[in-house]
């Protein structure tokens, strides 16, 4: 069916790209597989060096806009850039190393109203287009009320490549923070600030993508840094015995890390701390980690 290009989306999908021609492609047929059509994409490159050029001229879609702009490696700025170029009413995100199944927007939007803000989803994981890696999937839960409370007490549960969410509370929050320091953990940030303006969050528990890890996706970049600098300026705003329990979870990160570095004693100070104040299931798994590293000390 043709899409009147005279109609404005009701979707703006936003894909930041950089070096990733060999993956983009896969990104945007998804897209245009899409059982509702009334959407458009704005594909964001940060000047690949790659093939990326050549994919994007196999797609002549008028649906599809290509922009490129110098995000000094701050993906955010790519982000923010698709945001700005928008004209949908709600702005979706897909890392160009994933995608979608083909009814994944039809199923966002069946159950959009006035009451609803913020959508997301679980994820496939996979390490190549056949097969599933680890757990297979990436559980999201339904964030309680308040919502901003419930993101710090229990850590983000929102996947990039899930969220539709209305672009007047991205523009708002004055879009998606850009500090250096924040990088891989703007997207909690981001979900925070929205949090602080609505409780309409709505989970649906279906997988309805694929999350990709390869070998430059996996980080070894110790998190507990970024995420910190994410959550900072919303702590005054929850109680004190919820403070610890958020704290909890930023020593189980750093204490994670360095449990996979062999960093054992520095873990084992992190973990102790998530075993007084950290949420039952981060007490029960900081004190397996302890156990494993004495037992591991000992042999």
């Amino acid at each position: 069916m043709p899409v009147d290009s005279e109609v404005l989306p009701i979707v703006s999908v936003v894909i930041p790209t950089f070096n990733h021609g060999h993956f983009l492609g896969r990104a945007l047929q998804s897209v245009l597989d899409q059982s509702l059509l009334n959407w458009e994409v704005i594909v964001v490159d940060n000047h690949s060096t790659d093939n990326t050029d050549d994919v994007m001229k196999g797609f002549t879609d008028p649906r599809i806009t290509y922009l490129k702009i110098h995000n000094n490696g701050v993906i955010a700025a790519s982000r923010n850039a698709g945001i700005r170029a928008a004209k949908g009413e709600w702005i979706a995100f897909l890392d160009s190393d994933d995608w979608w199944v083909s009814d994944k927007l039809q199923a966002c939007f069946a159950g959009i109203n006035e009451n609803v803000d913020l959508v997301y989803h679980d994820l496939k994981i996979v390490t190549n287009q056949h097969r599933y890696f680890g757990r297979k999937t990436i559980k999201s839960w339904q964030v309680k009320v308040p919502v901003l409370t419930d993101l710090l007490r229990k850590g983000n549960p929102i996947i990039n490549s899930s969220v539709v969410v209305r672009r007047c509370l991205l523009n708002k929050i004055g879009g998606i923070n850009e500090d250096v320091g924040m990088i891989a953990a703007e997207d909690y940030n981001t979900w925070l600030h929205v949090a602080t303006l609505t409780e309409k969050f709505i989970y649906i528990p279906r997988a309805l993508g694929f999350y990709y890890i390869h070998d430059k996706s996996v980080s070894n970049k110790d998190m507990s840094f970024p995420t910190n600098l994410a959550i900072a300026e919303f702590i005054p705003l929850i109680e004190k015995n919820i403070q610890e329990t958020v704290h909890a979870n930023i020593k189980y990160i750093s204490g994670r890390f360095n449990y996979l570095k062999g960093n054992y004693a520095e873990a084992i100070n992190d973990l102790l701390f998530c075993v007084k104040y950290g949420r039952y299931q981060l007490k029960i798994k900081s004190l397996w980690m302890i156990v494993v590293m004495k037992v591991k000390a000992r042999g």
